[in-house]
């Protein structure tokens, strides 16, 4: 796998020699003939900044705590093409929670609710709202990760811990990240059951279609007002990442609000944690409203990965998952000048792709195809981002303009902006 290159500011202006003028020429007649394929992140390290002290093997599960655990269930299963998995509650021994898990290909999402009223996680979701509470990391060793994290300063959120069942066992431990979510390590080298001791397999008649969703692309927390370098710092300092790629109020502007945004990865790219923070504007940022409404900091999005996006979009507008307004006209005008020495390689409908108002950007090193949903819950939170890569390793820099005056539109229409 190639290593990523090293970004630039979007703000900065680069006026080419002749010499350089030469080499662009050269880098665009290779471009051009190489193949751009979907991005696949292996196990060996691409970011040399990060210290990969513990290291992250990948995302194992993200757990929501919801108000209706069922419910939660069927709305994944129906619109977003996840499978029955496991399920652990009272027919398990458990009289405090219920929890559901879904999979598709490699992503597992686990939807738990509190059975009693005096549950902490029937406090959350009173605060919050249905939310992310934990991102559970894969490992090697969870102890050890564990270790390496406290003595840096992470807050303990549980102690290593041994589940056993008759298919082996599992260690895990917990540290608090931003606001009230966790970073759960998991060791499950020593395990051959279905998802977790204590969980038995669920399996259900109803299982619509997949949608073709691959995995956790990477998940963005949003953090409140001057909190993003100090949460950034942490993830260097606690966790080993590397901030390989910011953007400034200057960069991520509208005409009403603005915002700032830095994006932390472990070595091996597995791990992206974007972390935004409000900026001054004229009116209110989809941030600022985001941590109105959830009330303190959190998860705002997850990026799931596809390799056909015209597909699973039109696969999950089918079965009613809404989408951001469309950008206009002018923007798909200047696709090709966007993709630059990609335009060649670009092999997609352009038409097609307008028609679901998929958004369109390129790096250095291939494009990316992205759509963002509207909220999926009641308040303005969570959403979900589709994203193929075609090579390139950014974020849709070329297309934040255009999505935040989308959300700017439905920000409007709810009364936040």
């Amino acid at each position: 796998m190639t290593k990523p290159s090293k970004f630039v500011s979007l703000t900065c202006e680069v006026r080419p020699t002749g010499q350089s003028l030469i080499r662009n020429e050269l880098k665009r007649s290779i471009m051009s003939t190489t193949p751009i394929k979907n991005v696949e992140y292996g196990l060996e390290k691409i970011f040399e900044g990060a210290q990969d002290f513990l290291p992250l093997l990948g995302t194992d599960y993200v757990e929501f705590y919801v108000g209706n655990a069922k419910q939660s269930a069927h709305y994944y299963k129906t619109a977003f093409g996840f499978q029955s998995y496991a399920y652990a509650g009272l027919e398990t021994g458990l009289k405090d929670r219920t929890s559901y898990v879904l999979k598709q290909d490699k992503i597992r999402l686990v939807l738990t609710t509190a059975l009693t009223s005096d549950s902490p996680i029937g406090e959350h979701v009173k605060k919050h709202g249905d939310g992310v509470k934990v991102i559970a990391l894969w490992v090697e060793d969870a102890r050890k990760s564990f270790e390496e994290t406290t003595k840096r300063g992470a807050k303990v959120f549980m102690e290593p811990v041994v589940e056993k069942d008759e298919h082996g066992e599992v260690v895990r431990a917990g540290i608090y990240t931003y606001g009230e979510t966790v970073h759960m390590f998991v060791e499950r080298k020593n395990y051959k059951g279905t998802f977790l001791p204590g969980f038995k397999e669920w399996k259900t008649d109803y299982n619509p279609e997949p949608v073709g969703l691959k995995y956790i692309d990477h998940m963005v927390g949003n953090v409140g007002w001057n909190q993003m370098n100090a949460t950034v710092k942490w993830y260097e300092d606690v966790m080993g990442f590397v901030n390989f790629l910011s953007f400034d109020d200057k960069q991520i502007t509208t005409e009403y609000s603005a915002l700032m945004s830095k994006v932390m990865s472990n070595g091996n790219g597995r791990i992206k944690f974007p972390i935004n923070e409000p900026a001054h504007g004229k009116k209110k940022s989809q941030i600022e409203e985001y941590i109105d409404f959830y009330e303190g900091a959190g998860v705002q999005h997850l990026a799931l990965a596809t390799d056909d996006i015209i597909k699973t979009v039109s696969a999950l507008k089918a079965r009613g998952v809404e989408f951001l307004p469309p950008p206009p006209q002018a923007y798909y005008d200047e696709v090709p000048k966007r993709l630059g020495v990609h335009k060649d390689a670009f092999k997609e409908d352009l038409k097609e792709l307008q028609k679901l108002s998929i958004l369109v950007d390129a790096d250095e090193e291939g494009y990316l195809l992205q759509i963002f949903t509207k909220p999926v819950e009641d308040r303005p939170t969570l959403f979900y981002e589709i994203i193929q890569r075609m090579g390139a390793r950014g974020f849709g820099a070329g297309n934040f303009k255009a999505l935040f005056e989308s959300i700017e539109r439905e920000q409007a229409i709810r009364g936040t902006l």
